[in-house]
């Protein structure tokens, strides 16, 4: 009596799980229980990565910003502090941007926080 190989459902799970595998060294793309763990490892690790890249993002602008406070003669916290007094809505991203590109704007921002 042959095997029973559970037909066309199966196979397309198993060709979705070995097309993510695609790129993997060894068996990890070729072999199906291997690239599944593989997969899974692999899902869970972007799940992870997508909030820890906020915050390294985050930690990134706020060291430029601070950077950039410094040589306008400012601490961090105050300009952040100021810029809620005065009603400016900048985003950490944008002030650090600003302060790269463009320092004189960025000048002009601290002394529109009062500072």
């Amino acid at each position: 009596m042959p095997r029973v190989t559970r037909g066309f459902k199966a196979r397309r799970r198993r060709n979705r799980v070995l097309k993510r595998a695609k790129g993997y060294r060894g068996g990890k793309s070729r072999l199906y229980r291997t690239a599944t763990e593989a997969v899974d490892r692999a899902l869970s690790y972007a799940y992870r990565d997508r909030r820890t890249n906020k915050r390294n993002f985050r930690r990134l602008w706020i060291t430029r910003i601070t950077a950039a406070a410094n040589l306008n003669k400012t601490s961090y916290s105050k300009l952040i502090h100021g810029l809620k007094q005065a009603g400016i809505d900048l985003d950490r991203k944008v002030l650090s941007n600003l302060a790269i590109v463009d320092p004189a704007a960025f000048t002009r921002v601290v002394k529109a926080a009062g500072l």
